[in-house]
């Protein structure tokens, strides 16, 4: 995986890339061993574009996320790999540098809002403080401006609102609140990491909704962190799927959906309930997700992959695959679709 030309996911005409992750490894030291919450992970997000990373809970997504934004705590470590974003080299940053551009050009919505506002102030001063702390804005003029912004992500009556402090706010409430805190100084990458957790359907289509207008209108770029294939369906141009730390399959989401190629990615699809089809029951995937501390030699996926032991493949068991191309912007790491012997 060291040719950057072979693994590119992007085709011709296409935007220019804004954020390039490459080799990024992420791992925790704990008492137990070395977790490899993130080993080798490759991507790119092109400006203005909605890019999904799906997985089930403990792949590495939001690492990979905290990673990028460096803000991952000990005894997490990133010790090896390259983000490059908009042309800086973010993990050779001096962390003053890597502050500025924290909430300006590059900002994160977490997944509890309520637990990330301050409850001691009004969600108003707390996206004036934004714009304050970043644009040196005094604090009536910050105060109109976070106003205005609170009104552009949904709020009614917005100028009485913002005087309401976080415990007075719905759930979804407060993720419009945090996602204009998040835009007030128009980043130009935004990573939302399972915005829509704990919300009901209707707030999350709402928020899910809104994240998309605003990407739209002010070119940002977003990274859609999510579990949920049916978000991935209806939000995002490309997804990368993430499996125990690694991504086996990139594409943009019509083709994915299309022909999903890793044994993974079809045992996710397969397992989803579809409108009007009925079935005895769900499909699954065998086994359980292996052990970070632990991993299986070759294939993270082999010990679970059903086309593995129909084809009788051992090469999965002894050597990892590479995430490579099997069609313009489509790549997978998989055996199945790999040169060798036995393939």
């Amino acid at each position: 995986m060291d040719t950057p030309a072979r693994l590119s996911d992007e085709g011709e005409g296409a935007p220019r890339t804004i954020l390039d992750v490459r080799g990024l490894k992420t791992y925790f030291y704990t008492d137990d061993g070395v977790v490899k919450a993130v080993d080798g992970v490759d991507f790119s997000v092109r400006e203005g574009e909605v890019f999904g990373l799906v997985g089930e809970s403990g792949c590495g997504k939001s690492v990979t996320a905290l990673s990028i934004l460096r803000l991952v705590d000990s005894p997490g470590e990133t010790v090896d790999g390259t983000v490059t974003f908009d042309g800086e080299s973010l993990l050779e940053l001096p962390e003053d540098d890597m502050n500025k551009l924290r909430g300006s050009r590059m900002s994160i919505i977490f997944q509890q809002p309520i637990s990330s506002l301050n409850p001691v102030f009004s969600v108003g001063d707390q996206v004036a403080e934004v714009l304050q702390l970043h644009e040196g804005l005094g604090k009536d003029e910050a105060w109109i401006k976070a106003v205005d912004l609170l009104d552009q992500v949904g709020f009614p009556d917005a100028e009485s609102r913002a005087n309401a402090f976080p415990h007075e706010m719905s759930g979804g409430q407060a993720q419009r609140v945090m996602i204009a805190i998040a835009l007030a100084l128009k980043p130009s990458l935004l990573i939302a990491d399972e915005p829509t957790t704990a919300l009901d359907v209707t707030i999350q289509a709402q928020i899910l909704d809104l994240l998309r207008d605003l990407s739209r209108r002010w070119k940002t770029a977003v990274i859609l962190i999510t579990h949920d294939l049916g978000v991935i369906a209806e939000m995002v141009d490309r997804v990368a799927v993430m499996y125990a730390g690694r991504i086996v399959e990139l594409s943009n989401v019509r083709e994915l959906f299309k022909t999903p190629k890793h044994p993974y990615t079809v045992g996710l699809m397969e397992s989803i309930p579809v409108l009007g089809q009925v079935k005895d029951r769900l499909n699954v995937i065998p086994g359980s997700v292996p052990n970070l501390i632990n991993l299986p030699p070759g294939c993270r996926f082999a010990p679970r992959c059903r086309p593995r032991v129909e084809n009788g493949l051992e090469i999965c068991i002894q050597v990892e695959p590479d995430l490579e191309p099997l069609a313009a912007g489509h790549l997978a790491s998989c055996w199945l679709y790999q040169d060798h012997d036995e393939v």
